[in-house]
């Protein structure tokens, strides 16, 4: 949490400002028993947080991955620029890059706009199978095929915004965090947040930013006041209206919730009268227009329509008159809310086995079809790295040095070398790890299930993902080791496989292609086979 005047001001009971205390409670027992992965929540109403909840090992001063929240904020960044003159949004994309342009012979990229990029409606229509960590994006978006002429079909590609952050860079001369940090970041006292970028140094712009839950409830109670964040003008009432009303049809999305319309960078809501900025894996912040209230969510569920619907089970109900006779003294409340933040695992036992592998390297074969389709074998899992753009992976020269109560366990990826501890006492340990060119806090878990095999539970916080390990040893010095994640890749798989079938839209691709996404969990996570190099 910032230490300045620019936080969001607390409410001493939720009732204060018109929150029910019994709906949180029922909200979070009712999350506790349908295993609903949420990391963290924040209501604010009238300009006052509610209640929030942080499930460990997340916390407030952690930073969460964004996914395609990202959108929402490379927007702002556009609506920014516009108000301080650098571009307009019918400025045509060509004219800011004519390098890449100007020998080109393309009617519709006579066209297309920066609105139709922010829209969604440019009518380019990238690979979904891209690999993001290799080539010019830049290039690749101008020489890729179009789905239609722009401003006639929306359809939601991520390049689109990609290239709003490449826009900004060229109409600006800054990339966009530097370029958002006196704008935005620093008058809602958000600290400078890690974004991926391209080899250019160009943020994703669609995904791969980092941010904390009540950073992200600032950004939408700055849209949520009409561009006001704490007496502070930050953007127009004009863009906000704009950005949030439905400025294309969404009748090809399958979700309910995504069929009802796109502004810019934000999706309308069907069951109220009010809209949202989305994420994969169901990281949201929402706006619920007609109750003046915010609600923001970082989570690791897959089914995000799923996630929705349990979400509007509780709200905007639990919106009430704060003059109301409800009881404020509803049991269970303070407790709930801060019994999330245990993080005590049950006690784990030994096994005869660590001095026998007291650190001797372990060498893993590495898998052919995993490194062909640009997803080697890494500690970080598939809901991680499917979007970054500098995947590590390729475990291998894994080492173990056991003491009382934790252990450490070395590995490289590539070019990486990382060691973090790991609780043997049933306590998370606490570490940072490095793949992929990114930094990652981890807290891991080992216990050893039998004398000769142990089970590793490594996950990066900022992330919604956790790893899993499964290593079996055997006497003559081979190693097994089954990889699994949580959410399950199955149903990462099938999340893929959705989103893939309303991106293709031909039902003869999609039927041929979907089936490969099935056989998800053992072609993306299969038994890595290793050999134990025992000290001399």
């Amino acid at each position: 949490m910032n230490s300045d005047n620019k936080s969001i001001p607390r409410a001493v009971l939720p009732e204060e400002v018109g929150v029910s205390s019994k709906a949180i409670v029922e909200f979070l027992d009712d999350m506790e028993k349908s295993g609903m992965d949420y990391h963290s929540f924040m209501v604010i109403r009238h300009g006052k947080v509610a209640a929030e909840c942080y499930r460990a090992p997340f916390t407030a001063g952690r930073p969460h991955a964004m996914y395609s929240v990202s959108k929402t904020v490379t927007a702002t960044a556009i609506a920014l620029a516009v108000q301080e003159g650098f571009l307009s949004l019918s400025d045509k994309v060509k004219d800011f890059f004519p390098d890449y342009t100007e020998k080109l012979n393309d009617k519709y990229l006579e066209t297309l706009t920066v609105e139709h990029l922010v829209t969604m409606t440019s009518g380019k229509d990238p690979s979904v199978f891209a690999d993001k960590s290799k080539g010019n994006w830049m290039e690749y978006y101008f020489s890729s095929p179009w789905y239609n002429e722009p401003g006639k079909e929306f359809r939601y590609i991520n390049e689109n915004i990609y290239m709003l952050s490449a826009i900004i860079k060229r109409a600006t001369g800054l990339c966009m965090r530097e370029f958002l940090r006196p704008r935005l970041f620093e008058p809602l006292g958000i600290d400078y947040p890690f974004w991926e970028t391209d080899s250019y140094g160009i943020e994703a712009g669609g995904w791969g930013l980092y941010l904390k839950t009540e950073d992200l409830a600032k950004i939408m109670l700055t849209y949520a006041n009409g561009g006001i964040y704490n007496g502070e003008r930050i953007l127009t009432e004009e863009w906000v209206k704009f950005a949030s009303e439905e400025r294309i049809d969404t009748p090809r999305e399958t979700d309910a919730d995504a069929a009802v319309g796109y502004g810019c960078c934000l999706w309308r809501c069907k069951y109220f009268n009010g809209y949202r900025a989305d994420g994969l894996f169901s990281q949201f912040g929402i706006v619920f227009e007609d109750y003046d209230a915010v609600l923001v969510v970082t989570s690791a569920i897959a089914q995000q329509q799923v996630s929705r619907d349990f979400l509007w089970k509780y709200f905007p109900a639990a919106f009430i008159d704060e003059n109301s006779k409800e009881d404020t003294s509803y049991p269970g409340l303070k407790e709930k809310l801060e019994s999330a933040v245990i993080d005590i695992l049950p006690r784990l036992s030994d096994s005869s086995y660590e001095e026998k592998i007291q650190g001797c390297e372990i060498h893993f074969r590495k898998k052919i079809f995993l490194n062909l389709i640009g997803f080697p074998m890494s500690m970080l899992p598939l809901a991680v790295t499917y979007m970054t753009t500098d995947k590590a992976g390729n475990i291998d020269k894994m080492s173990f040095r056991f003491g009382k109560t934790d252990c450490t366990v070395t590995w490289s990826e590539g070019d990486e070398t990382n060691t973090i501890p790991l609780g043997l006492d049933g306590r998370y340990r606490y570490g940072t790890m490095r793949l992929g060119q990114i930094d990652y806090k981890v807290c891991s878990t080992a216990q050893w299930l039998e004398r000769d095999r142990l089970y590793l539970q490594i996950r990066p916080i900022e992330t919604i993902s956790k790893r899993n390990l499964n290593i079996k040893f055997f006497e003559n010095g081979k190693v097994k080791m089954k990889p699994s994640s949580e959410p399950g890749i199955y149903t990462i798989a099938m999340s893929l496989a959705g989103a893939f079938e309303s991106l293709v839209g031909n039902k003869k691709i999609s039927d041929k292609i979907i089936p490969l996404f099935r056989f998800g969990p053992n072609l993306l996570e299969p038994t890595l086979k290793g050999k134990i190099k025992y000290n001399k």
